[in-house]
């Protein structure tokens, strides 16, 4: 039986399908995912490995009565073809197109929405518990990565639902192999498997045939010490839950059974599903760094990126790593620690040549920033680079472990801005609004890499206390064989770079120069100026330009509330300095969807046109 994807409606139509009929699907869908992913990008291999369990999912379960929560939700298109949205996916993670992660406003059947990690099990942790308020029976099915599962809150639900016997989760872990190893031994094999039938009265049985004599009377025990001692997973069973596996995450027989399984238990069970990320696709399976991870369009015969990168074009990243295997060259005492984004962060080269100079603790963003504040104790300089829309994460570490205490840790805001196609929940727009009311902390933003390496020199040779480099989800031109500058700043200052008469320009980040060029093109008196320094404040300059008695617009792609403008604003109101002629640019009081960063910033009115019709409005 052939399905044409364009005409799924709902997962209803798997209830009539074989096993060999679902192995059919699944290929279809696995070479629609490649083909149309070769076009628009995304997340490829996650959700190339969790094919068949999200159909054996749905076969089972009765989406959305039962909710299937995916933690993240980036390993979803399957789910999304499955509920009748296959042909959306010419849109995917474009601008009002079919969104990357879970959407509830797309589809019923996306019970809950992320985009950060670990949060599923905590959700259905309140979605079971719901279920005596509202009278409901169906079931609640996290379905969590062994990646995922190394973040604090999903411990933190798990041990809190291990306890709860009167509740009846049933948590997925999607394990790739690369986190959580393989249980071995013959006796562990059969005691999951009897622990996966519905004949636990003949476990004693069964398994005294395999144990000494004076053992026997122990059965129970020995069981659950037998099976420790041949597992890795028994932590499972130690919080409570009923576990099964690891099973084959690529059998539909195998997955089908142990869902039904679990489907009928009345304890909460976890089911350990073995998948191989990339399945079905040569050039992702074989990845072993997560390059396919997330991809732009590529050539599915070569496995190459379409987009071409030119000769000293760098992502901002990028230039922020040169920098930090320079610095690592020449400075001993000095270490990287990041949570899980190694590859994001383009820190692969660096880890090549400083395998001993970084660590990675996994989601782990809380543990990366107090980590970082005993390195700073330490005497060892310390680099903490963290996605803004991930650093929300670690606020009070930043703020009672690393700045109460006036620690030289270093952070690096990646993804500061409008990031473009993942979207709100990763959008860097509110890192500012959360660290510049934090005291001893200090803030900027370069608006080129000239400028990032001095700022940086500045942050790790003469500032004492914690430093916030922000820098954006864009590309950047450097030529590295001119070296990096040794160059830093006394103390924190901004520059005029563009004198004018009849208004000022007030920003930070790599907009001001496209500003700059448009201003001077088209011959408008504006005075521009670079506020590097986020926090503190340009105090002398400040005062200079309220002096100038012209309009000022300031401008920042970030949120207005408790932001950079509202920072000056303050200080203006504060110092009875005359707010009357100031306009603010930025992101209003609202989540901004996905899209391309140029198309998002037109919408919203902040692109380099949008600026350059304000700064003549007001002159």
């Amino acid at each position: 039986m052939m399905v044409n994807l364009s005409d799924i409606k709902d997962p209803s139509f798997l209830n009539d399908l074989s096993n060999k009929e679902l192995e059919e699907l699944s290929k279809e869908i696995r070479t629609f995912l490649i083909e149309s992913l070769s076009k628009t990008g995304g997340h490829l291999s996650s959700n190339l490995g969790v094919v068949e369990l999200t159909i054996a999912l749905h076969k089972v379960f009765d989406s959305p009565k039962d909710k299937l929560i995916f933690d993240v939700g980036h390993q979803a298109y399957t789910h999304k073809i499955l509920t009748g949205r296959a042909t959306e996916f010419d849109k995917l993670r474009m601008h009002n197109g079919l969104s990357g992660f879970l959407k509830r406003s797309e589809s019923i059947h996306d019970v809950y929405e992320a985009g950060h990690s670990s949060t599923s099990i905590a959700a259905a942790s309140g979605m079971e518990f719901s279920k005596k308020f509202i009278g409901n029976s169906n079931k609640v099915i996290p379905i969590i990565g062994d990646g995922a599962l190394t973040g604090g809150m999903a411990f933190e639900a798990l041990n809190f639902l291990g306890g709860q016997g009167d509740h009846q989760p049933i948590i997925i872990l999607n394990d790739n192999e690369m986190s959580i190893s393989e249980n071995i031994g013959f006796l562990a094999s059969i005691l999951n498997n009897i622990r996966s039938k519905n004949t636990y009265r003949k476990i004693k049985t069964k398994t005294k045939k395999f144990l000494p004599k004076f053992l026997r009377k122990f059965s129970t025990k020995v069981e659950r010490g037998v099976k420790g001692f041949l597992t890795t997973n028994t932590i499972f069973d130690d919080l409570g839950f009923s576990y099964y596996g690891p099973i084959n995450g690529h059998d539909f027989k195998e997955l089908i059974k142990y869902l039904n399984i679990a489907k009928k238990s009345n304890r909460a069970c976890v089911i350990h599903v073995l998948t191989e990320k990339g399945k079905g696709y040569k050039p992702s399976e074989q990845d072993i760094n997560g390059s396919w991870h997330g991809v732009g369009p590529f050539d599915i015969e070569t496995g190459k990126q379409i987009a071409k990168k030119e000769e000293n074009i760098y992502s901002w990243s990028e230039i922020i790593s040169e920098y930090m295997i320079n610095y690592a060259k020449n400075n001993e005492k000095f270490t990287i620690v990041i949570p899980a984004m190694i590859g994001g962060s383009s820190l692969f080269k660096y880890k090549e040549q400083f395998p001993k100079q970084i660590i990675d603790v996994g989601i782990a963003e809380q543990l990366a920033v107090t980590m970082s504040s005993g390195f700073a104790i330490s005497g060892v300089d310390v680099f903490t680079p963290i996605y803004s829309t991930f650093l929300q994460r670690a606020y009070d570490q930043v703020n009672h472990d690393v700045a109460r205490q006036n620690l030289k840790v270093v952070f690096g805001i990646d993804r500061a801005g409008i990031v473009g196609a993942d979207g709100e929940t990763h959008q860097g727009l509110f890192d500012i609004p959360l660290l510049r009311h934090i005291p001893n902390m200090t803030i900027a933003h370069p608006r080129n890499p000239e400028e990032a390496f001095k700022l940086l020199n500045y942050a790790f040779k003469v500032n004492k206390g914690p430093f916030a480099i922000r820098y954006e989800r864009g590309n950047e031109f450097y030529d590295f064989n001119e070296g990096i500058t040794n160059e830093t700043f006394d103390k924190p200052s901004w520059e005029i770079i563009n004198k004018g008469k009849k208004a000022v320009f007030l920003s930070f980040g790599s907009m001001l120069e496209q500003v700059k060029e448009e201003v001077n093109k088209q011959e408008l008196d504006v005075c521009i100026v670079d506020a590097k320094f986020i926090k503190p404040l340009d105090k002398d300059i400040i005062k200079y330009i309220s002096n100038l008695d012209v309009p000022i617009v300031i401008y920042e792609e970030s949120s207005l509330l408790g932001g950079f403008g509202s920072a000056v604003l303050e200080h203006l109101v504060i110092n009875k300095l005359d707010t009357s002629k100031i306009t603010l640019m930025g992101i209003k009081d609202e989540y901004i969807e996905q899209g391309a960063k140029h198309l998002v910033l037109k919408e919203l009115n902040l692109d380099l046109d949008s600026i350059i019709k304000k700064i003549k409005e007001v002159i």
